[in-house]
Formats: structure tokens, sequence, C-alpha cells
């Protein structure tokens, strides 16, 4: 069970980077940066899950504060994202929810390293 944790969160940590990436090169004019944003922002969220899920599966104890919390900015990161490429879709363009995606990322790897 450990090794599948671990690589549960292996994947967790690519979908951050993904996030972050997906940022930088939106504002760097890459045509797929929004894209890479949105799909690692719905991999954080559900690999966040199943990741809670599989401790909860090794009776880890939990604080489940911080994962309500984790949950509810995650939550924000992926309507951020969705909000901005529907928008992008239409010929908008919706650089403070993508910086706001970006910031909220930040505190979710806060959030699960000082709490």
């Amino acid at each position: 069970m450990e090794l599948l944790i671990g690589f549960v969160v292996v994947l967790h940590f690519l979908g951050m980077a993904s996030i972050t990436g997906g940022w930088v090169a939106t504002f760097l004019g890459a045509d797929r940066g929004l894209q890479l944003l949105v799909w690692g922002a719905r991999a954080q969220l559900l690999l966040g899950l199943i990741l809670v899920g599989l401790l909860e599966m090794a009776s880890e104890d939990l604080n489940y504060a911080k994962v309500g919390v984790k949950l509810v900015v995650a939550l924000a990161v992926v309507a951020c994202a969705e909000i901005a490429s529907a928008k992008s879709r239409r010929g908008g363009a919706a650089p403070n929810l993508l910086n706001a995606a970006a910031a909220l990322t930040v505190v979710n790897v806060a959030v699960a390293v000082l709490w």
C-alpha cells in the first residue's frame, strides 16, 4: 500500500507542476498553456481525493480540518481554471482567474507543508 500511496503522491505533485507550468506557459504566449493548467487542476483534485481514500484505507491518522481546507482551495483552483478556459473558448481572456488559480495552488502547497 505504501508504494501505491507514494505513486499517487508523485502524480499529485506532477498535477501541481502542470498547473504552475501551464500558468507560466500561458503568460509566455503558449497556445496550450491554459489546457495544461486546466488538466493539472482536474488531476490535483482527483488525485487528492484518491490519496485521502488510500490513506483512510491504510488506517493513517488524518487531519480532517486540513483535508477540508485543501479540498476547498482545490475546488477554487479548478473553478478558476475552468472559468478561464470557458472564457478563452469564447474569445475572451481571463488573466486574473489564471493568476488566482496559480496563487491558490501555492496556498494549497503551503497548507500541505506548513500545517
